[in-house]
């Protein structure tokens, strides 16, 4: 089912490299306005650099992901024609690219849901969602531009917190949704069926900590030490927020996401020290 929902940069006109703004910083070696194309994007619509992203201090690129909204915009919405072939329509498409890529994510989470037994009460509901929001991701560029977001979202939400509810009932988790954990302490810390929902994790000591059923939805792990760290079971944590961290061979993940090749680089870098 998820299919549509992982990103294919060959179907894509490079939305996230022209539609997004970033500000030189950690994560970017520069800056760049939205509506501008990136100075490394091809005229295939490729990286110049994709390879060597991270070396050449574009990390955040390297944990961007569309949830597939970049060939939905590209393929479905504009029907395949590209903005620097159409530029009358580049300012619509690079205005529902980032509301698609909301959309798409959030099709993510709900199609999780539907993989989880705990949550059956909320399955029908869930469903429903899901052709709902897919039905706005297949409308007009003017309908989807015109959305009411945040709305959109709070609706999905509470049914995606009533499924996190039911999946981590009777484990006696900690409350931590929204908590300030930058660079915190939690080595071994017993965090199964936690909230951590929207939790600042930046930079967090989590070597060995017991994140089983944690709720991991919008939490911000840029930085934070996996090592040895069990995710089994976690849920609503994305690849994005997995390549955003650090880990190592010991750290264990669920199945439906994989380990980061730069992991296995870091990992080498201290073998060779």
């Amino acid at each position: 089912m998820r299919d549509g929902l992982i990103a294919d940069c060959s179907s894509c006109f490079g939305l996230c490299c022209v539609a997004l703004p970033f500000a030189a910083s950690a994560d970017f070696a520069i800056t760049k306005d939205g509506g501008q194309p990136c100075p490394n994007l091809l005229a295939d619509y490729r990286c110049g650099i994709h390879s060597t992203l991270r070396e050449r201090g574009f990390p955040g690129c390297t944990v961007f992901d569309c949830f597939g909204a970049g060939q939905k915009v590209s393929q479905v919405t504009f029907a395949g024609n590209d903005w620097r072939h159409s530029p009358g329509s580049a300012k619509r498409m690079f205005q529902v690219f980032p509301v698609m890529r909301q959309l798409h994510e959030l099709l993510w989470y709900l199609t999780e849901v539907l993989a989880l037994d705990a949550a059956r009460a909320v399955h029908d509901q869930v469903t429903a969602l899901i052709e709902e929001t897919e039905k706005i991701t297949h409308g007009s560029a003017e309908s989807i531009i015109e959305l009411d977001v945040p709305a959109h979202r709070e609706k999905v939400n509470t049914v995606l917190l009533r499924a996190s509810e039911l999946v981590r009932a009777g484990i006696g988790g900690k409350n931590q949704r929204g908590a300030d954990l930058i660079g915190a302490k939690l080595r071994k810390a017993d965090l199964r069926g936690a909230s951590l929902r929207g939790a600042l994790l930046i930079g967090a000591d989590l070597r060995g900590a017991d994140l089983r059923l944690a709720d991991l939805i919008g939490a911000d792990v840029r930085d934070a030490d996996l090592a040895g760290a069990d995710l089994t079971g976690s849920i609503f944590l994305t690849q994005s927020q997995v390549n955003a961290a650090r880990g190592d061979a010991s750290t264990q993940l669920p199945p439906t996401l994989t380990r980061p090749a730069h992991w296995k680089r870091a990992l080498s870098g201290k073998r060779r020290r």
